[in-house]
């Protein structure tokens, strides 16, 4: 566990592919998804916050923190991210030093996420990481160091709303991930993925017997 290091789970996408609302209230395998999230997440980090929009009280079952953006008309993960920035510096005590991101659809994150990206950043010697696998980097599964903040909201001002444009003026290393047995990274975007995320965690399970 690290304790500089505030976990965020973005859950302020709208959801579109699934037929609107809030993705990481779906069912899966019983529970919401962002329970699989969270869970996964929270023993990684000092503490853990939703970046959401809109009526907070629908995630008050979590016992969790909701973030609002503190922009306007939803600019996207960024928005996001600066949102649990601001969080970690002004109400953490300057106790925290980082924020690692992940997406409220992505039940499957590795037990060791936040342990690698700092490791990578450490290597590299940059001030974020994110993770890969399978080829691709996943931008929103991050690592944001607080001192970069006024930096990202300055971006955000400007019109930025890219996140590997942004990381890579700043210095960005990447750790990866095997895919097998499956992409901890996977993402459920429409029913049919949420179908296949009960799959893979009933098969985690499974292996852990």
């Amino acid at each position: 566990m690290r304790a500089d290091t505030l976990g965020v789970v973005l859950a302020g996408g709208l959801a579109r592919r699934m037929g609107g609302g809030d993705k990481p209230l779906r069912m899966l395998a019983g529970r919401p998804m962002l329970a699989h999230v969270v869970e996964r997440l929270a023993p990684q980090v000092a503490a853990v916050a939703i970046n959401a929009n809109g009526d907070p009280a629908r995630f008050a079952g979590f016992g969790l923190p909701v973030v609002p953006d503190g922009m306007a008309d939803y600019p996207g993960p960024l928005a996001g991210v600066l949102a649990a920035l601001d969080f970690a510096a002004e109400r953490r005590g300057g106790d925290i030093a980082w924020v690692v991101s992940v997406p409220g659809d992505s039940p499957l994150i590795p037990l060791d996420l936040v342990a690698r990206l700092h490791a990578a950043r450490a290597e590299a010697g940059v001030p974020l990481a994110c993770a890969r696998s399978g080829g691709f980097a996943h931008p929103p599964v991050g690592l944001w160091p607080v001192a970069l903040r006024e930096a990202l909201r300055e971006a955000l001002l400007s019109g930025e709303r890219k996140i590997d444009r942004w990381t890579a003026r700043h210095g960005c290393a990447e750790a990866e991930w095997p895919t097998t047995p499956h992409d901890p990274f996977f993402n459920a975007n429409t029913p049919e993925d949420l179908a296949e995320a009960e799959r893979l965690l009933r098969g985690s399970a499974s292996a852990t017997r």
